[in-house]
């Protein structure tokens, strides 16, 4: 296997097939060793996240599945936290997708003149450059557009996917009495058509239960128990 790519939690090995392996680690984000799915670096390792987070993940994938809805997950190796997905082109650089069902984190930081902490939102979706120097950069739709990343036909398709799969994902979440605040998603192409990439799992999303965070750890043992 030939590593094309080291990520904060993952790396990325291309196989003789044409599909990638997906290597999951034990770090996540955050700052000050506090676990942030917002945040853009690396704050803190925790040990048995990785394989904890590509169980979810493939849970997650298995149930879009059943749903027709298409993502690159091929198969996984839980054993060795490995996770075999299709080729898929990200937009520009890096995008990431955030979906919002209650304000907080950035969000509150950036709008909390006008919003609470915990307030309900629609499915709220905004969108990111993968950038760490410049602190990931919000970019509105027309951004994307004007700057070639995305056609506006791209956009539409993402952005429906962004709220479908973080319904499914709430849906799922609520039968184990746990909550979805927010959830951030990567989304690339296969041809012609926008798939999700990257992973469901703990990292990403920041869960209630009982009106308190669920911390990375143990949303596994929720959602499996």
């Amino acid at each position: 296997m030939k590593k094309v790519y080291t990520g904060k939690t993952k790396n990325v090995y291309e196989l003789e097939n044409g599909n990638y392996m997906l290597e999951f680690k034990d770090d996540v984000t955050g700052e000050n060793g506090v676990f942030d799915p917002g945040a853009n670096t690396v704050g803190l390792s925790i040990e048995g996240i990785g394989k904890s987070n590509l169980k979810m993940s493939v849970h997650f994938f298995e149930i879009l599945k059943a749903a027709s809805i298409k993502t690159h997950y091929v198969s996984a190796d839980l054993e060795n936290g490995t996770m075999e997905v299709l080729p898929a082109k990200v937009f520009g650089h890096g995008l990431e997708v955030i979906c919002r069902m209650k304000a907080t984190g950035s969000f509150i930081r950036r709008y909390g003149d006008y919003i609470e902490d915990g307030t309900p939102l629609d499915a709220y979706v905004e969108t990111t450059f993968k950038n760490d120097a410049k602190g990931d950069p919000l970019v509105t739709e027309d951004g994307l557009i004007a700057l070639g990343v995305m056609s506006a036909e791209q956009y539409d398709s993402m952005r429906a996917l962004t709220k479908k799969i973080a319904r499914v994902v709430a849906d799922e979440l609520s039968k184990h009495g746990m909550e979805l605040w927010d959830i951030k998603f990567e989304f690339g192409y296969n041809g012609d058509e926008v798939i999700l990439i990257d992973e469901i799992a703990s990292g990403n999303m920041r869960v209630y239960k009982d009106g308190k965070i669920v911390d990375p750890m143990d949303m596994g043992k929720f959602l499996f128990a």
